[in-house]
């Protein structure tokens, strides 16, 4: 595996962030940028008709997908909400029941999608940030009774985005999946930046996915490539998703041209992201000591870090304003709150200009 260090990353790494007049980008890390590796594998991608299942290019990148999550086969979508939503589509049927985190991803961002395509309803409970208590799971699944929806899913996050980057335990979602495994139920894990848990906590891809039915992962985030998802379960799992997949328009031809970008991905850019956790913490700590700023260290695990604006003369959306103006971009989340995320397109001077900055204009 080529590891982060190789000659073409650290030419990538002189970022516009450490220039003058640059801009710091740290919305997300959905604005990273393919690197130079992943621009000739695209350029160079084998490709097929992918809706008849012959492009070699995505088909290499499913299979070393199930491989490295030790499930039976893969599916390559265009987005984690599509990768998301699929498996809903895939383990549910209408008028069902799937429980989840109030903060979630697929509860909040993605557009009411099991209602309207899978038709089925949503039980939202009160983690701690993201996290399920396992006995709120036990309890919220419904007893047989023809007033009732059945509850056939719980969905879980990891790492959690509304939660602040929090990696889910392994010992809860175990207890999760013991309790689901008891009464039926599939479990979907929604590992966005699954990678991102797993370079953080030291805990195999393959540990967390065995603790679900099926699990879907960006390659779009801080992986760094251009587009895409990978959903990765049992093969009759696959099946019923690439049907749904197709149903939802997601069906794509000579999607090796992306799909090459995702292998590169995977080979080159997971064992990097703990840069990215590092210059987070960094970033944490720095505003900690700024003044009217309060932020919980503890929460900081990965590469996502929430923290609360407390002063009279600005609210977070004006700080997030004046930042912007200062060329660096941040994101208000409430009237409070900011967030800001790492990636690989911000490296460390980067973040201490963004540092630099916010202690100029709170001073």
């Amino acid at each position: 595996m080529t590891r982060y260090t190789s000659s073409w990353y650290e030419e990538e790494r002189i970022m516009t962030a450490s220039q003058p007049g640059g801009i710091v980008e740290l919305r997300s890390d959905t604005f990273t940028t393919p690197t130079p590796e992943m621009r000739r594998a695209m350029a160079e991608a084998e490709v097929g008709d992918d809706v008849f299942g012959e492009d070699p290019t995505v088909n290499r990148l499913e299979e070393t997908a199930a491989r490295r999550f030790g499930k039976e086969a893969g599916l390559f979508v265009v987005s984690g909400t599509m990768g998301n939503q699929v498996s809903l589509m895939a383990q549910t049927q209408r008028g069902e029941e799937i429980i989840l985190d109030e903060n979630s991803h697929i509860f909040n961002y993605e557009v009411a999608a099991p209602a309207i395509l899978s038709a089925v309803q949503v039980h939202p409970l009160h983690g701690r940030h993201g996290i399920l208590d396992p006995d709120d799971v036990r309890r919220t699944i419904r007893p047989a009774n023809i007033h009732y929806p059945r509850t056939t899913l719980v969905a879980v996050e990891n790492t959690h985005n509304r939660g602040g980057g929090a990696i889910y335990p392994l010992e809860i979602l175990r207890a999760i999946r013991r309790i689901a495994d008891e009464q039926r139920l599939a479990v979907h894990l929604d590992g966005a930046r699954l990678f991102n848990a797993s370079v953080a906590a030291g805990i195999d891809v393959r540990e967390y996915a065995a603790q679900a039915n099926s699990v879907t992962f960006c390659l779009s985030k801080g992986l760094g490539a251009p587009v895409g998802s990978v959903v990765v379960g049992t093969r009759d799992f696959i099946d019923r998703a690439r049907r749904a997949r197709k149903l939802m328009g997601g069906g794509m031809r000579q999607a090796g041209v992306i799909a090459a970008a995702g292998l590169v991905a995977l080979e080159t850019m997971v064992d990097r992201l703990r840069e990215d956790h590092e210059n987070a913490r960094v970033l944490a700590e720095g505003l900690a000591r700024l003044p009217g700023v309060e932020i919980d260290l503890a929460r900081v695990e990965t590469n996502i870090l929430i923290f609360d604006v407390r002063r009279r003369d600005v609210d977070a959306p004006g700080l997030v304003l004046k930042l912007a103006e200062h060329g660096v971009k941040a994101l208000a989340v409430s009237d409070t709150g900011i967030r800001m995320v790492t990636h690989k397109d911000v490296n460390r001077a980067g973040i201490l200009r963004a540092l630099e900055t916010l202690k100029t204009i709170l001073a």
